[in-house]
């Protein structure tokens, strides 16, 4: 039906034709350099061992490890974050093993700084949890809560054990008020102002971190929800920024990713510092159990999910589809 006039000139479908017309008008490019790999390192084991949870990714060896930080310097993104997973007997109530220069994450910090210097930014998990014996994230009071500023105390010393290990930028996640600010001087203190804190801003209490408790073996009696944030809020984060921009965060980060876009598309506006996502185990877990079993287009849903968290926001993203999503972006 031919129409004069009155049908509207502007048809937005013009650019949408072809692949190339697409490509060139598109507002959100994904780009190896964007990643930022998540690796867990395991003590007591001789080969990688398969995380039933989480198809495709293991718990590494030390030398397997140093191979994947090979992998993703040659994949060309960004950066390694390490979690140390210690031997169940060497677990206790102060989580010794994350401030032994000895423990499994400090080895493996060293190891992986020898084996890729600064070619790849190497992170690490500025926490209790995968070294209590309870499983929280900080040392427990005589009720068995999590005391705030004791813990505070150990991380300091954590920050300057990984420091020493050759930590270019730690991670404190554990969602303890003040934690940034005593991490810097920390780190100040020993003259490692070189080394950069990625603040765990908005860090929820989520049913998506499922899948990362068999990845750290951990040991969690109860919940989190004492000290992570609750999902109905919007305001706490934004508070919790203002904070950790006060106390002198590099960069911040949202986790988890995908349920929590709206924060993060508030963080990234208001933040002048760079700005993270942790796309965590429970949406990798859904995309790939979703895809063994043919109800979705695996390699669709990876890049529809990452692009949407880029949109939102995020300049960078710690995916466990890293050094896979940086290989298929330069092919």
């Amino acid at each position: 039906m031919t129409t004069y006039g009155s049908f509207p000139g502007s048809r937005p479908r013009r650019l949408r034709t072809t692949p190339v017309m697409r490509r060139m008008v598109a507002e959100t490019r994904l780009h190896p350099a964007d990643f930022i790999l998540p690796a867990f390192v395991r003590e007591d084991i001789g080969e990688p061992v398969p995380i039933a949870a989480m198809p495709g990714v293991v718990q590494h060896t030390r030398d397997s490890l140093k191979k994947a930080a090979a992998e993703a310097v040659a994949a060309g993104i960004s950066g390694i974050m390490l979690f140390g997973v210690p031997e169940e007997s060497k677990k206790d109530a102060l989580g010794t093993p994350g401030t032994d220069p000895d423990g499994i994450l400090q080895v493996a910090l060293r190891d992986v700084r020898a084996e890729v210097g600064d070619e790849l930014l190497v992170m690490s998990d500025l926490c209790l949890d995968e070294t209590t014996d309870h499983g929280h994230c900080g040392v427990l009071d005589e009720q068995g809560r999590v005391d705030n500023d004791a813990t505070l105390e150990r991380y300091a010393e954590m920050a300057q054990v990984q420091a020493d290990a050759g930590a270019h930028v730690v991670g404190p996640s554990g969602m303890m008020d003040g934690q940034i600010g005593v991490v810097r001087d920390a780190l100040d203190q020993i003259g490692r102002e070189d080394v950069a804190i990625l603040a765990y801003t908005a860090k929820y209490s989520s049913a998506f971190y499922g899948p990362f408790r068999e990845a750290v073996g951990s040991s969690l009696k109860g919940d989190r929800k004492t000290y992570q944030q609750d999902p109905a809020n919007a305001r706490d984060a934004m508070r919790e920024l203002a904070l950790d921009l006060e106390e002198g965060a590099d960069m911040v980060m949202v986790k988890p990713a995908g349920p929590y876009l709206d924060i993060l598309a508030k963080v990234a506006e208001v933040s002048d510092v760079p700005v993270a996502a942790y796309q965590i185990s429970g949406e990798y877990s859904m995309v790939e159990a979703a895809a063994e079993k043919g109800w979705l287009d695996r390699d669709r849903a990876i890049f529809e999910t990452l692009t949407g968290i880029k949109r939102a926001g995020a300049r960078n993203i710690l995916t466990y589809w890293a050094v896979e999503a940086a290989l298929k972006l330069r092919d």
